[in-house]
């Protein structure tokens, strides 16, 4: 039977949602201060595989009509990757992760009235708006922001740009796959499983000869952001078997405002008067969210 999702999220699972938030910007400041972003952001996606496989193979197997979904997921995982990657190496990340995530909720909220007729009230839609105009605002926040687009034009952009329509897609994919699984379980440990595979051979040719030195020096920065990943995003799948796509997206973007805040406690990046507000904005949304019905 597919899961027919509730116009919005429950208290409950709205506050799994965000915590996720925050586990998906710790795991992220985590590849960023790699010296290595490639092999730790394999190491995060390959330790959810391996945690995920006994649940995959335990678990009921997701019904036929699920597999298309699941199997398009993965690959847009991987090009998520690349875009990811790409986006860190030309550009700061108070500029790129702002604008990646911030895209999101509104491609989301977009695709899914026209895919699976998903229509907000008035007060869902105006916290959709509000949550991505904040996310996005903190993208122009920091000072940095202009210097980094002058020096490598306009890479950083189209690399978050790339980024925020691949999280959109993959969102969607997850969203109408996990509604006709048949097995929730079984769809999430599958997707996080079959998504690693492609990751980690590319790191392997892209690394060989150096990847034992790498994974020792890598390895517990890496496992500790799998860990992190792995509730985070498997709590946001479960989320949309049973929530508006839009809502999800938008709830999980708020983990923006957990790098930022990330960024100011441990690595001593500024917070400001602007991402206080592009704060405020995103707190705003969230609550209409949690309203609308």
């Amino acid at each position: 039977m597919a899961l027919g999702p509730t116009v919005s999220l429950t208290p409950g699972l709205a506050s799994l949602v965000l915590l996720g938030a925050a586990t998906h910007a710790s795991w992220n400041a985590l590849v960023k201060i790699s010296t290595d972003k490639l092999i730790t952001q394999t190491l995060v996606i390959a330790t959810g595989g391996v945690l995920l496989l006994p649940v995959a193979l335990l678990s009921d197997l997701p019904a036929a009509a699920s597999w298309p979904y699941l199997l398009g997921s993965a690959a847009i995982h991987n090009l998520y990757f690349f875009f990811l990657l790409r986006a860190y190496h030309w550009g700061d990340l108070s500029q790129v992760y702002p604008l990646s995530r911030g895209l999101a909720p509104l491609l989301v909220a977009l695709l899914a009235l026209v895919v699976a007729d998903e229509r907000l009230t008035a007060t869902g839609t105006a916290g959709v708006v509000l949550v991505s105009i904040g996310l996005l605002s903190l993208a122009f926040a920091g000072r940095r922001s202009a210097a980094v687009t002058v020096t490598n034009g306009a890479k950083p952009l189209l690399f978050a740009a790339g980024t925020g329509m691949t999280v959109a897609a993959y969102t969607l994919c997850d969203g109408l796959g996990i509604r006709v699984s048949e097995s929730p379980l079984g769809f999430i440990a599958w997707l996080f499983v079959i998504s690693a595979l492609p990751l980690v051979a590319a790191t392997w040719v892209l690394r060989r000869g150096r990847i034992r030195p790498l994974l020792r020096q890598h390895a517990a920065r890496g496992v500790v952001g799998g860990l992190l990943a792995t509730y985070g995003y498997g709590v946001a799948i479960w989320a949309l078997g049973f929530g508006a796509m839009a809502h999800v997206s938008a709830l999980r973007e708020t983990s923006v405002i957990f790098g930022a805040l990330i960024g100011a406690v441990f690595l001593g990046e500024p917070f400001g008067r602007r991402r206080i507000g592009a704060a405020v904005l995103v707190a705003a949304g969230a609550a209409l969210l949690s309203l609308g019905r």
